[in-house]
């Protein structure tokens, strides 16, 4: 069995603007046990939960992690921020030639203030340490912009600062978004709850790991942050001892979730995970997915195709390219049932 699947995509089907109307997004509805696919629009979703049933939800927010400046020489860099490891200190991606060493100016247009960060360290993972003249999040925050995935080919809006966090968004941490929480509407998670559904939610502080691309035979996809409190943890396992069924929106949920399973038990807990999902996982917390139309080679199709089974999602996305659907972080929905 194939791990993944590739498939040809038309660039004018990579969503460039997310649509006005969050809800409306279309959504490719797949059942694993009849093969079956159905197209519906996201504002039907409630229509697929039955009472007792748990929605799972990332409330992770993006932080502004892209910030621009200057080097010493005055040639221009880019600094990305990918987590905070102690005071003062970030570990960062960097473009612009700037190297260990090196001290950045970061500026913003239309302020005359700055701040500073100098490159104190290179990883052996290709990343850097930034040592900040400032250890307040908010004012580094300040400088930044939305951090719009690079297939995205335009620069950042106001309207981004909206319509690139869920709804639901809460705890910074993020520096990709959430992109199947982003259909949610306070009308549709009412008409969810409406019918007897109890809303969870947990964090995963989605990282770097988002835009690897795997090489082939490479399990290696970085750490992220999760948090899984008592509350949601025993939510979870009433409902699975009942017969419930668990909705996970996002990969970045099922991820969280699956990487808490111990004897059979979704614990809380509080850490990393390294955990790579893919065909032949056993999926132990989870038994419904929403998710996103995701790039080829990407750890979010892996962890897609695992669930659904790579044919199925071979069957899907041929579907989705021939009836233009839009593709990637503002582009249309996926329920697996």
């Amino acid at each position: 069995m194939k791990d993944t699947i590739l498939y040809d995509l038309p660039e004018n089907l990579i969503a460039q603007y997310p649509l006005k109307e969050r809800d409306s997004a279309r959504l490719m509805v797949l059942d694993r046990s009849t093969g079956e696919i159905n197209e519906k629009v996201f504002s039907e979703v409630s229509g697929y939960f039955g009472q007792g049933d748990i929605l799972v939800l990332n409330d992770s927010r993006v932080i502004p992690a892209r910030l621009k400046g200057r080097k010493e020489t005055g040639g221009r860099v880019e600094v990305f921020l990918l987590k905070k490891i102690a005071p003062f200190r970030w570990e960062v991606l960097l473009r612009g030639n700037a190297r260990e060493g090196h001290s950045c100016r970061i500026e913003k247009e239309g302020r005359d203030d700055f701040i500073t960060a100098k490159i104190s360290e290179k990883k052996d993972n290709g990343s850097y340490i930034a040592e900040f003249s400032t250890d307040k999040d908010e004012n580094i925050f300040s400088f930044g912009e939305v951090p719009l995935p690079p297939y995205i080919k335009r620069a950042p809006q106001k309207s981004d600062e909206e319509y690139y966090q869920t709804v639901y968004a809460e705890k910074k941490g993020s520096v990709a978004s959430h992109t199947a929480g982003l259909h949610f509407t306070e009308r549709v998670l009412g008409e969810i709850a409406g019918r007897g559904v109890e809303i969870v939610y947990l964090t995963l502080h989605i990282g770097w790991s988002s835009f690897r691309m795997l090489k082939k035979d490479s399990d290696i996809v970085g750490e992220e942050f999760f948090q899984i409190s008592e509350d949601a943890a025993e939510s979870l396992n009433k409902a699975r001892d009942k017969g419930k069924k668990v909705f996970a929106a996002g990969t970045s949920t099922v991820r969280a979730l699956e990487s808490s399973v111990e004897k059979g038990r979704i614990r809380a807990v509080s850490g990393y995970t390294d955990l790579f999902i893919k065909s032949g996982f056993k999926f132990r917390a989870v038994d419904g997915m929403i998710t996103n139309f995701h790039l080829p080679g990407s750890t979010h199709l892996y962890l897609v195709c695992g669930f659904a089974g790579t044919a199925l999602v071979e069957k899907a996305y041929k579907l989705a390219v021939e009836k233009k659907y839009r593709f990637y972080s503002y582009g249309d929905a996926m329920l697996i049932i």
